[in-house]
């Protein structure tokens, strides 16, 4: 008889990593804690609970990569889009769902598969020596005896316990008419660059009118749960930093020093510094931006910094709580921990943000497991695909950097190799440009993902087979 691939929590991302070993044909023991004990911020005991929002976010494979990663994962027999289109409520060309309706039928789906068995139990520490398979989906909530015992494997410095996200910009939305490409004093770092950095210019009046926006901008508050949440000095909120004095970022992650403007020849008098975020250069994260600033008004805001006025964001700022890996150092290519290889992580806890790519993690790691489990190892998506493009982030595709430097991401077009040449026509011959060209290119790239996932599914069916 097959030995089972044991799958640690009933989230999204352990219901598609355990419904996609079932169908494999491998048998699964689904553990999940609820409701022997319950998290600070679920209310049921239904797989897939939707805690924060009901959106799945947006619908249009074309054009959006959210939307993009919804095709792929229909195509990969997904139960979370499945469940979900069968139980979605209006919202535009967003997928948003009935949060009851959909739980309950993933619930269902999951109870009813004769390979899955549903265990009702919190795993403490590490899973026993004899679980040769563990695809442990615990979420941004994992239980802190089992969180403690990652740390131990991994080390203290290894797992965050919340995010400080900074925002992320798309390279090709920075006005290099006004920034410039420079580290501090020309000071080469490890790699030998001496142009590390982007860096956008304020004068005074830029300055303080900056600092007014963000003192009068919109705060968000820590949900009920995450108000334990700490600040950690060299991680405050940029308005925190700016509400103990008008001068005190001037002092700190805007400080102008060794920086010499190309326009002026001289140090502005303030700077915002980016740093490339991903080994392919195409986005930039604004150093020391972290904030809970709501999303509307960070985007106000921060284009008032001059070189970012059109900035196009990949990811915006926040801060609250989760836990996740270092996943760039501790993970391989299949989602397995190098110490300790039986076990795979999949979902938030693996540095994936949002509903939807936790569950395409889950499905990842699901068929990973299940093709090792019958002696058919599984090839990774192309990076070209939505879902390889999730993947290269959370196992390689992140910079080394200082400890605490990689972050949880949203799927986003950033994270795709370019095109080797953008369009320039349209379909009717017109030449494109501004934001037609825009929209072209990641038609293009969606066009693209689609071929290769399906090219994707096609070779690994035939590997199955064989």
């Amino acid at each position: 008889m097959v030995k089972p691939v044991h799958v640690i929590g009933g989230g999204l991302a352990g219901s598609e990593a355990a419904w996609a070993v079932a169908n494999a044909g491998v048998p699964v023991v689904l553990h999940e804690m609820r409701p022997v004990r319950m998290t600070p911020a679920h209310k049921t005991q239904g797989f897939a609970e939707l805690v924060c929002s009901n959106s799945f976010r947006s619908d249009d494979w074309q054009n959006n990569a959210v939307g993009l990663l919804h095709a792929e994962m229909r195509r990969a027999n997904s139960l979370v889009m499945r469940c979900g289109d069968a139980h979605q409520v209006p919202a535009g060309s967003a997928l948003a769902v009935d949060r009851d309706g959909f739980s309950a039928a993933v619930t269902q789906a999951l109870e009813a598969h004769p390979l899955i068995t549903i265990v009702r139990e919190e795993v403490e520490g590490l899973p026993p020596e004899d679980w040769d398979s563990v695809i442990v989906a615990t979420g941004p909530l994992t239980s802190p005896a089992l969180a403690e015992a990652v740390k131990s494997l991994t080390g203290e410095e290894e797992l965050s316990f919340f995010d400080a996200l900074a925002p992320i910009v798309h390279a090709d939305s920075i006005d290099f008419s006004i920034a410039w490409k420079q580290s501090r004093y020309d000071k080469a770092g490890p790699a030998g660059d001496t142009a590390a950095y982007v860096n956008c210019p304020l004068n005074k009046d830029e300055y303080y009118a900056f600092i007014d926006a963000l003192l009068a901008g919109e705060k968000t508050e820590f949900r009920d749960w995450e108000k334990d949440t700490p600040y950690f000095e060299g991680c405050l909120p940029i308005e925190v930093m700016a509400e103990r004095g008008r001068d005190t970022l001037r002092f700190g992650p805007m400080k102008p020093v060794g920086l010499d403007d190309p326009r002026t020849g001289r140090w502005p008098y303030a700077v915002v510094q980016l740093r490339q975020d991903n080994a392919l250069g195409t986005l930039f994260n604004i150093v020391g931006f972290q904030t809970k600033l709501k999303h509307g008004a960070q985007t106000e805001i921060f284009r008032m910094i001059p070189g970012l006025q059109q900035a196009v964001f990949a990811r915006l700022g926040g801060i609250h709580r989760n836990t996740f890996l270092n996943s760039p150092k501790l993970l391989d290519g299949a989602l397995r921990l190098k110490a300790a290889p039986r076990l795979r992580f999949a979902g938030q806890v693996t540095g994936v943000e949002g509903y939807v790519e936790s569950a395409a993690i889950g499905l990842l790691a699901g068929r990973f497991a299940a093709a090792e489990r019958q002696g058919a190892p599984l090839p990774a998506p192309p990076a070209t695909t939505a879902f390889g493009a999730l993947l290269t982030h959370v196992t390689a595709g992140h910079l080394p950097g200082e400890k605490g430097s990689f972050q949880p991401m949203n799927v986003n077009f950033g994270l795709f190799p370019p095109l080797e040449a953008d369009p320039v026509v349209d379909e009717h011959g017109k030449r494109l440009k501004g934001a037609d060209k825009g929209r072209a290119r990641k038609q293009v790239m969606a066009r693209r993902a689609i071929a290769d996932f399906e090219a994707w599914l096609g070779d690994a069916a035939r590997v199955a087979a064989e």
